[in-house]
């Protein structure tokens, strides 16, 4: 077992991260709300504190960033400079530049004509808005712009959708490669050779771009991967996947931070966190496949890791080293705790989204909720389900639930829905449709060229189009009338921000390929594609009015109570607004009490001030106080929760009469 107060110092008593300066690029990733930010804005604090002629950048690719929230009016030192990398900003700026070069290979021996490629091109080039960011940080590594890069990366999922962009880019090159491919062949067959030009040296050069980024990605010299984890169920399950992966992609790990350890002390809240934490660690590592990794752990620090107590962030950190058996105090049951607990939802009630940074609890509130209105409302069907590309309803729910709909128990189904494995049946659907088309092809068809460019057009898709597939899947039972109730687990804020502006975008690029399809008399020779088109288009229209009407849907923003995930949350309910999403409840999650105890007392004190702050700026909104408990898995303890979070919708009347509460204002 492993005892928080048998922790000893490491060799110098830092982390390698800290000490190397043969790096040239650390990436800090895990699970959102970890405190990735934190770790990353300290470490780039520290290299440029320790050589101060050297240059450093620190940049965040998170679409949510929260770098300037971390550093607010900290005065940093003159050699480190903070960048939030706007990747779609640097996509536009891609397109302009080369927006030529694209229509003229589409061009080149294709049978579209140049209206069909500008619209393609003004709609797709998937996963270029995030590969701008790698390949800006791998290019500014590679000239040595700067002697370190230290990035914060977006939550888990989205981290390795990052990392695997190369993958998706390759197929990406491969369909303009087929483009040019027609005109290669005829300049060999009539002009006796083929000059490459400034066209296919645009390709290769940005093919080898993508390579290098790759190789410095997997370079042990010069690259590392740092994860971040707390020792909480769900994220060390997500942390574990994320090891796996980066395994897998060869990509340099050593050294894992956990953050936020619990001290040792008398305060019973404390205790038990403490308590939980030493048995989950104990847990983990007991497994022998994790005995490659060193394991720091960073103290829970009673103020908000902010400015200028970034620089002390290492101050606290000791390597986790194996001690005797420690006999673990019996679990502290802490019953849920609500403060202004809103009215339950209403049984008109078709679709609810449970959204916020990462780490602050959407998963548990939102399985929460689903068991509670199962119970609430015994003739309705509730479908929960996540679109996260990190899923983590099963380890919440203790749980198999995967890609189909698992019923556990009256009134209540759960799916984690395989967003890519949508866009795959969709993209397999095409192939074989296509397969029949070629078979008896028209003539103004060139089966061998045209074949290729056909082939790859689903892979000049908009990014996003999967998750929106996940979506549609949902609508799927919607319309079949399967399920009454529709309860969405997001992915964090700035993944769900563009995922509720997804539908505008992903509906004008279906008008343009169905359009396409029927130019070219293709839409008959697709029936089963034309279909399903048409039917995406629909239900995009369907979710886009249901998101809007606050009779029938409801967005919960849930939130802690940090001056960081105040500004994000700020962002989320502005986007809502524009969007005219209705969002009338604020969550404020994993709140501490006012115990006696030193700890608990700064925390209580920190997180009233932000509190308040909440209260003043979205004074319309109802706002939901819940306390930190007992971890609240399983259906047993998420019902308890559940009961604890909604008053009943209904009260009595002085005359006895039974009257409906207000519904909450958005």
């Amino acid at each position: 077992m492993i005892s928080l107060s048998n922790i000893t110092m490491g060799a110098k008593g830092l982390p390698g991260f800290l000490e190397n300066p043969q790096f040239r690029l650390i990436f800090f990733g895990g699970k959102g709300g970890v405190g990735k930010t934190t770790c990353a804005a300290a470490t780039a604090l520290r290299y440029a504190h320790r050589s101060p002629q050297g240059s450093f950048l620190l940049v965040s690719t998170d679409p949510a960033h929260s770098l300037a929230d971390s550093i607010g009016d900290f005065h940093l030192p003159d050699n480190l400079k903070i960048l939030e990398f706007n990747a779609q900003d640097s996509l536009e700026t891609f397109k302009t530049r080369h927006r030529g070069k694209f229509a003229e290979i589409a061009a080149r021996g294709t049978f579209l004509d140049e209206e069909d490629i500008r619209r393609l091109l003004d709609l797709s080039l998937p996963g270029l808005d995030e590969l701008m960011a790698l390949l800006a940080i791998a290019g500014w590594a590679e000239t040595r712009a700067h002697d370190l890069i230290v990035v914060d990366t977006a939550p888990t999922g989205h981290t390795l959708r990052l990392l695997t962009t190369p993958e998706l880019i390759r197929g990406w090159l491969k369909a303009l490669d087929a483009l040019l491919a027609k005109h290669r062949f005829m300049q060999q067959r009539f002009r006796g050779s083929y000059q490459p030009d400034e066209l296919d040296e645009f390709l290769l050069d940005l093919a080898a771009s993508v390579k290098q980024m790759e190789g410095l990605l997997r370079d042990f010299r010069a690259c590392r991967f740092v994860p971040v984890m707390l020792a909480e169920d769900l994220v060390i399950s997500e942390t574990l996947q994320l090891l796996g992966q980066l395994q897998r992609m060869h990509i340099p790990v050593t050294e894992v931070v956990v953050n936020r350890l619990y001290p040792e002390n008398s305060c019973p809240l404390c205790a038990e966190g403490r308590r939980r934490q030493l048995q989950l660690l104990n847990e983990l590592f007991s497994r022998g496949s994790l005995g490659g990794y060193t394991w720091w752990g960073v103290p829970l620090c009673p103020e908000e890791m902010r400015g200028p107590v970034l620089e002390t962030l290492w101050d606290g950190v000791r390597v986790f080293d194996a001690a005797l058996p420690t006999r673990l105090q019996p679990p502290l049951e802490i019953p849920p705790r609500v403060e202004a607990a809103p009215p339950c939802p209403s049984a008109e009630t078709t679709f609810l989204i449970f959204a916020g940074k990462g780490g602050v609890g959407k998963t548990t509130l939102a399985c929460a909720t689903a068991v509670r209105l199962a119970q609430e409302f015994p003739g309705k069907q509730v479908f929960l389900f996540s679109t996260d590309p990190a899923h983590s309803l099963a380890d919440c729910l203790e749980a198999n639930i995967g890609p189909q709909p698992v019923r556990l128990g009256p009134g209540l189904t759960a799916m984690e829905i395989d967003a890519p494995g949508e866009f795959a049946a969709l993209k397999k659907q095409y192939r074989e449709e296509l397969e029949k088309f070629l078979q008896t092809a028209f003539e103004n068809f060139d089966v061998p060229f045209d074949r290729q460019v056909m082939e790859r057009m689903l892979d000049l898709s908009p990014p996003g189009l999967d998750e929106i597939m996940a979506l549609v899947r949902a609508m799927e039972f919607l319309e079949q009338g399967r399920y009454d109730i529709f309860i969405l687990d997001s992915a964090p804020t700035g993944h769900l921000l563009r995922l509720l502006e997804l539908p505008e975008l992903i509906d004008q690029w279906l008008k343009t390929f169905f359009g396409f399809l029927l130019k070219y008399k293709l839409a008959f020779r697709f029936p089963d594609l034309s279909q399903q088109l048409v039917r995406i288009s629909r239900d995009l229209k369907l979710l886009r009015n249901l998101w809007r009407d606050p009779a029938r849907a409801a967005l919960y923003a849930v939130t802690i109570l940090t001056e960081m995930a105040f500004q994000e949350t700020s962002d989320l309910l502005a986007v809502c607004g524009r969007l005219g999403v209705p969002a009338p409840a604020l969550l404020l999650n994993l709140a501490t009490p006012a115990w006696d105890c030193p700890l608990c007392a700064a925390l209580n004190r920190r997180e009233t001030l932000i509190k308040d702050k909440f209260q003043q700026t979205f004074a319309g909104r109802h706002q939901t106080v819940i306390y930190r408990q007992s971890e609240p898995r399983g259906l047993k303890r998420l019902g308890e929760l559940g009961q604890a979070l909604y008053r009943p919708r209904i009260m009595e009347n002085r005359h006895g009469a039974v009257a409906d509460l207000p519904a909450l204002s958005s």
